[in-house]
């Protein structure tokens, strides 16, 4: 398979019914190395060649090569994040549930934390998140109990049920980052990783507040 060393991946999403992620499968298609094709075929939206034309043609001021860069991340992102809702969709959750299953996963043996700290490490307001571990009590997927050390403090805890939907998550998200990073080599993936951390590093540093959303999204 050849390699290149630019992320031009056609984001041909194949629906992921019925995935079973025991059996690898192709879910992007690699592309060549043909010109002006990025972004092609995407419901009419224009390449990013495309794009960067009609910008400059309207901002003369813009730097093409800066501008190539932003608007690849920010289109790979939106797609990645679009696949990522069809396969936890698949299992049953959202994304915002998948969030707090992360969330309380990340926190370590035994998944506990309390509402306001999981509003505070996904960025949404106290009404948001009680709303959110509402839906997620209903479905099995955490409880919500009073701290038997403090009952004024509540505690979410996920449930085995829960754990299981994120592994399964997992699972299915392993197989689709392995094939979209499929055309990069070894070395092309460490230096993508270390790129990209200094960028989201230089974000961090400038805007430390913007890990959060500038409203509710559920």
């Amino acid at each position: 398979m050849p390699k290149t060393s630019k992320l031009k991946l056609e984001a041909k999403l194949y629906t992921a019914k019925n995935f079973n992620a025991n059996e690898p499968r192709a879910i992007l298609a690699p592309m060549g190395d043909t010109p002006g094709t990025v972004g092609t075929g995407s419901g009419g939206e224009p390449t990013l060649e495309e794009q960067i034309a009609a910008y400059q043609r309207e901002f003369q001021d813009l730097d093409p090569q800066v501008e190539k860069i932003v608007s690849a991340l920010s289109r790979l992102n939106r797609r990645m994040n679009v696949a990522y809702g069809r396969q936890t969709a698949d299992l049953g959750i959202s994304n915002a549930e998948w969030e707090v299953l992360k969330a309380l996963v990340l926190s370590g043996a035994p998944y506990r934390l309390g509402p306001s700290d999981l509003a505070k490490r996904l960025g949404l307001t106290p009404a948001a998140m009680t709303h959110r571990i509402d839906r997620m009590l209903a479905e099995g997927l955490v409880t919500r109990e009073r701290d038997e050390s403090n009952r004024v403090r509540v505690i979410v805890e996920l449930t085995p049920e829960g754990r299981e939907k994120w592994l399964e998550a997992m699972r299915m998200a392993t197989v689709f980052e392995e094939d979209l990073l499929q055309d990069l080599s070894a070395d092309e993936r460490t230096v993508l990783g270390e790129v990209l951390t200094r960028l989201l590093r230089r974000v961090e540093h400038a805007q430390p507040d913007a890990g959060g959303r500038l409203s509710d999204l559920d």
